[in-house]
Order: structure tokens, then sequence, then C-alpha cells
């Protein structure tokens, strides 16, 4: 099957789409930046009913203050990830690369098609692009198997209890 992966600004390719690293990183930034905002939101509004006269408990068995507070303290942890994969996105250099490394975009091929991920320290999950690109982390089974790999080379990663055999066909 001939592979028509995304190519860089400036390189003629009718088939892919161009997207250069800032334009993806930036709206990397955005989205984990709206992220950490709707979850800042969240925990305020909990923390908030914990603390409200309404949630005072009527009798020894009413919970809602205490249930509200454990909430509460959960959210802040995810706040308090969210604000270091914001910053860690933030800081996140996007030079060429030969090998997968964090701000490498990595074209890749297997059985099911191609595919093009964007190796982040945050956000993970995240589809950017249109669609044509999806954010791995280094902590993910797929980042965990393609970090120092280069074009060429042939991954095995188990993803969702399944192996999956991928060919790295480039990386930028």
């Amino acid at each position: 099957m001939p592979y028509h992966g995304l190519r860089e600004q400036g390189e003629r390719n009718d088939d892919a789409p161009v997207i250069s690293k800032d334009a993806l990183k930036e709206e990397l930034v955005r989205r984990v930046v709206a992220d950490l905002a709707a979850l800042e939101d969240a925990q305020r509004t909990t923390r908030e009913g914990a603390t409200h006269e309404e949630a005072k408990p009527e009798n020894d068995k009413d919970t809602r203050a205490v249930e509200l507070s454990y909430l509460a303290r959960g959210q802040a942890v995810r706040v308090d990830e969210a604000r270091a994969a914001a910053e860690a996105v933030r800081a996140m250099s996007i030079a060429p690369c030969a090998r997968v490394a964090v701000g490498a975009v990595v074209e890749t091929e297997e059985e099911s098609g191609e595919k093009a991920v964007f190796l982040a320290p945050g956000g993970g999950g995240t589809v950017l692009a249109d669609g044509t690109i999806h954010v791995i982390t280094p902590k993910s089974p797929l980042g965990k198997a393609l970090l120092g790999k280069s074009a060429g080379d042939v991954v095995e990663a188990v993803i969702g209890g399944r192996t999956r055999e991928l060919a790295v066909v480039r990386v930028r």
C-alpha cells in the first residue's frame, strides 16, 4: 500500500495536509490550558459546595460535606497534574529530530493503516489537526515503545490488551 504521510510545510504531497510542529504545539497548549481551566472551575465549585452552610451535617449519619471535601481534594490533585502538564507542554522543544523524542511527530504504518502521533509531555489522548494527529505521552504504551526509534524501525506495543506492530515511517 502506498504511503502518503503528513508533510512539513514546503514539501509537496497533495494527499496530505500541511501541518507545522509549531501549529501542533500551539493547538495542544490551547487544549491543555482549556482543560486546566475546566478542572479548576469544577474543583472550585466542589470546594465551595463542601464548605457551604447547606452542606453542614443534619445528623451524625449525614456525610455530604465529608464526601464533597474528598471529591474536592481529588480534583485538586487532578488540577495540580494538569497544571504541570500545561507547563511541560509550553516548555516542550519541537526541534527537528532523527529519533523519536518528546516533541516529535511520528508517522507510523500498520495493517490497519497509517497514523501520525505527536509525542508530548501532557495532553495524551488529544486529537489535533482536525483529527489527523493523536497526542501520546512517553508514559503511554505506544510512547514507551516509540522512544528512541527512527524511521525504518518496527515496534511492538500492547495497547488495549492487544499487541500491535507498527513501522516507523518518518520522524520529524
